[in-house]
């Protein structure tokens, strides 16, 4: 074990430990895989993570085993609050479930890696650039991945269209036809109220080369997170027209929507 290593691993409690020795990971002799991820960092980021996890927060689970044991699985959910803190948090739940934890795979905006710091930091969390070939490669892997199929469309939206979802692109269920992946939806709520945002300063974004630059809280709001896992779905590796792949979308939106409404009939405050 490295200097690096053995530094990460003083901030690891022997509870995380136990729990991650278990999670099988192919890395290189270093420590990494090809895009990054690194075990160690992992786990020091969980356990970081960990009390804004349990404690801010507040997440609360359901349906978390519909995420199979083992195998390639598509994560698909809503996606809101500016910063990447909803796919933060479905990532830490399911690695600090009970039964057969896993380090998720993330896609996130092609931006977001290129912040400095934040973005070594993410590659080495398993946060990928949302592109197709890194998903497929995911995914030929045997990994579980995380896609928010709104993108941007999702996180830069205002706080006046919150929980009202946007186009979700066609390519995941290409990508699940393709590659045989479940589908599990994920309806996440609270991620709205994290970072509500009441503009966007498009002119000072299109300068700066980003798709926005909200009007926002500064940092994270403590709103309460509910994390609602569907049953698994799965598609035919068929012929489909694109008009029907739309259609098979649209039955995931829908299927999101529905836990969405759980959830927020299930809270009884936002904080």
């Amino acid at each position: 074990m490295g200097l690096q290593a053995k530094l990460l691993d003083t901030l690891v409690p022997a509870d995380i430990k136990k729990r991650f020795d278990k999670v099988v990971k192919p890395v290189g002799d270093a420590g990494y895989d090809p895009w990054g991820f690194n075990i160690e960092t992992a786990k020091a980021s969980m356990a970081t993570f960990r009390w804004v996890y349990e404690k801010y927060f507040r997440v609360q689970t359901s349906g978390i085993d519909n995420v199979p044991a083992q195998g390639r699985a598509l994560v698909i959910a809503n996606h809101a609050g500016q910063l990447p803190m909803d796919g933060v948090m479905i990532g830490m739940s399911i690695a600090m479930r009970d039964n057969n934890p896993r380090f998720a795979r993330a896609m996130v905006e092609r931006f977001f890696p290129t912040v400095p710091l934040l973005g070594n930091w993410l590659n080495s969390v398993g946060a990928v650039i949302g592109d197709p070939v890194n998903c497929e490669k995911m995914l030929d892997r045997d990994e579980v991945v995380i896609v928010f199929p709104e993108g941007v469309r999702g996180s830069g939206k205002m706080y006046k269209d919150a929980y009202q979802l946007k186009r979700f692109g066609n390519g995941f269920v290409r990508m699940a036809m393709q590659y045989g992946a479940p589908i599990i939806p994920v309806g996440v709520v609270g991620s709205e109220e994290t970072m509500p945002a009441i503009a966007n300063l498009k002119p000072v974004a299109k300068m700066l080369g980003v798709p926005y630059i909200p009007v926002a809280p500064p940092f994270p709001l403590p709103a309460r997170m509910y994390l609602n896992y569907g049953e698994a779905i799965s598609f035919p590796n068929d012929d489909a027209s694109e008009e029907e792949v739309t259609e098979r979308v649209e039955q995931v939106k829908a299927e999101i929507a529905k836990l969405i409404a759980k959830g927020l009939k299930e809270r009884e405050s936002i904080f």
